[in-house]
């Protein structure tokens, strides 16, 4: 009768096990519907998907916020550079003789030649962009980076869960063997393993338990609302199962917000030449005013016209710094291209790497240790087997588990850093559990 108690709490809590802690987090879900009692449709028990969790990110977020603001800035220079310069007004008094003095009142204004002012607002306006396109990167990061601390969240969500029906079952079987010890059935031996599979189930709940209250942590701190870290975590529906082709991905790299920074960087540079070309070419000052000679009692019109003469200063040197600059930029923009390829193709192979994992895991592996821990327990009852061999398959059977949730984590951090050369690669739309 014991061997049959063991065998039949052996099985149910293994079946806890294997369960997916997110059908507890459904269960909830269901249960915050309109007409649930108030206490079970708090926010804090309201599960946290990913989408909701990147646009929480993206509109409260202090260092996207703070890189918006540039926008603003770069908006005030484009009015800046499109005002022109204001006249000057002077007073000349010639002599102290207040009979005698002369007496001119002039008004000064510079006339911008060779395209300055227009020049001054294109590179205004580029700076504009290059502040947008930095928005839009600084976005894409963002948005990868969120995924990736999802993630890791939710894997170690799903890891606690793991190792508190690892605990739950291994406390079940020392119980279990502490009675048939006591009934003289099997030796005290098998007794200590147990406890001592019972202490090393603890130990891996705590641990567990540590790294999920930190992964938690990172995750909420991207929106800096720490008071949200009770709400349970649901795995996107078939998250990222749909790999583009690498083709695919490589022809999309060229509109990521990297490289559009970096097409923007040069587009503003090529903007600066222009204006320091532009300067070389001197300004007109016109001036207009009016002479009153006291001595003689008549007052005559002053009419001027003056400009620099560029005989050694001609933004020779601004302009040959502007176009070494211009040739950084493209340089930059080819490096940038390097490295973003080179980043995404060590992406996409991690990522083929743990989808070939978790399909075996999944498929093969998981099923054998099931197949096996099965074996040991019938074998147990039978008698064939000592609860050792039970203990074994059980560690087994939750080794693989454990593995599998590391290749599934592997396979979103790959796909996150892909998110964050090619956004929206494959992110998904729906939520559900992890499978």
């Amino acid at each position: 009768m014991q061997s049959k108690h063991l065998v039949l709490g052996t099985t149910v809590l293994l079946l806890q096990a294997l369960v997916p802690a997110a059908h507890a987090i459904e269960q909830q879900a269901q249960e915050a519907l309109p007409g649930a009692p108030a206490s079970q449709t708090s926010a804090a028990a309201l599960p946290l998907t990913l989408e909701q969790a990147i646009q929480m990110a993206l509109s409260a977020n202090p260092a996207l916020r703070s890189a918006t603001r540039a926008i603003g800035i770069a908006d005030g220079a484009v009015l800046q550079a499109g005002t022109r310069p204001n006249p000057e007004l002077s007073f000349l008094s010639e002599g102290t003789d207040r009979n005698t003095r002369t007496e001119t009142t002039q008004i000064n204004q510079v006339i911008e030649l060779g395209g300055k002012r227009g020049a001054r607002i294109a590179v205004a306006k580029q700076e504009r962009n290059i502040a947008i396109s930095e928005v839009s990167a600084r976005r894409a990061e963002l948005r990868a980076d969120v995924i990736t601390a999802y993630m890791d969240a939710l894997t170690a969500q799903e890891r606690v869960a793991l190792a508190q029906a690892s605990f739950d079952l291994a406390h079940k079987s020392t119980d279990v063997t502490s009675r048939r010890v006591t009934a003289g059935k099997i030796s005290p031996v098998e007794q200590t393993r147990s406890s001592v599979a019972e202490a090393a189930a603890r130990l891996e709940l705590t641990q567990a338990q540590a790294d999920l209250a930190l992964a938690r942590r990172r995750l909420f701190a991207f929106w800096a609302s720490p008071r949200q870290s009770d709400r349970p975590l649901l795995a996107p529906d078939a998250a990222f199962d749909h790999l583009p082709a690498w083709s695919e991905l490589a022809g999309r790299l060229e509109s990521s917000p990297q490289i559009r920074r970096a097409q923007a960087a040069i587009a503003g540079r090529d903007a600066q030449v222009a204006l320091e070309r532009a300067q070389r070419i001197p300004d007109l000052t016109v001036t207009v005013g009016s002479q009153r000679e006291r001595e003689l009692g008549r007052r005559q019109g002053v009419i001027g016209l003056s400009v620099p003469l560029p005989l050694f200063n001609r933004n020779q040197g601004n302009t040959l710094s502007a176009l070494r600059r211009a040739d950084q930029a493209r340089d930059d923009l080819e490096a940038e291209r390097l490295r973003l390829n080179q980043a995404l193709a060590d992406a996409y192979q991690r990522a083929e790497v743990a989808s070939t994992q978790t399909v075996t895991l999944r498929n093969e592996v998981l099923p054998a240790a099931q197949s096996a821990y099965d074996a040991a327990v019938t074998g147990f009852e039978l008698g064939k087997f000592g609860f050792t061999d039970v203990l074994d398959a059980q560690r087994t059977l939750f080794q693989t588990k454990a593995q599998y949730l590391r290749a599934l984590g592997d396979r979103y951090r790959s796909i996150s850093d892909i998110e964050r050369y090619v956004p929206n690669a494959g992110t998904p739309t729906t939520e559900s559990t992890l499978k």
